[in-house]
């Protein structure tokens, strides 16, 4: 999602965790500055809940953990802290137990609004592409069928997806664009 208002003093993690118990809206994290978190549209919902229940099969037979929406990405770079909210992760790695936030996830979903998707497609392309568990990364549009990849294995070339299935190595599985958006229409 996108940052609607920053706080202006710098807060420390320990200060942003203990607040994102508290607070009944979402914030991201960036080297000590929070963003408050817009709400999401119907199209988003139901995308979002399509693709982990496409994926919630898989991910349990291969002993993963789908969270959607709720679960922080904690990244850590050149001393700069960073949570975001991705719409949906998958974590594959048994010691990635963190309560409240992954640091190892094998695949990031986010669904485009407008609102979003400058910080999607750069901010956090450039920054998830830092963690080296992560083996993809999917843009999802909402307002038509299509479906934007980053792979670690191809050097995060762009693949762009209309029709058919996207391979998800960490599951060694494939995600249909037809269950992507089985509840949009698209």
């Amino acid at each position: 999602m996108t940052a609607l208002a920053a706080m202006k003093r710098f807060i420390t993690p320990q200060e942003y965790l203990e607040g994102e118990l508290r607070s009944d809206v979402r914030h991201e994290y960036v080297d000590g500055q929070v963003y408050a978190m817009v709400g999401a549209s119907r199209a988003h919902g139901r995308i979002v809940n399509a693709v982990a229940y496409a994926l919630t099969p898989k991910a349990r037979q291969h002993r993963c953990q789908l969270f959607t929406s709720d679960m922080k990405v904690r990244l850590d770079f050149a001393g700069q802290e960073v949570y975001y909210y991705p719409d949906v992760v998958l974590v594959c790695d048994p010691a990635d137990a963190a309560t409240y936030y992954t640091e190892r996830p094998c695949l990031i979903v986010e669904v485009l609004s407008e609102s979003t998707e400058r910080i999607d497609r750069r901010e956090k392309l450039l920054a998830y592409q830092k963690l080296p568990s992560l083996e993809a990364y999917l843009l999802v549009a909402q307002d038509a069928r299509r479906v934007e990849v980053f792979r670690r294995a191809t050097g995060w070339r762009h693949e762009l997806h209309t029709e058919g299935a996207i391979d998800l190595p960490c599951l060694d599985s494939a995600l249909t664009l037809d269950d992507v958006y089985l509840d949009v229409g698209l």
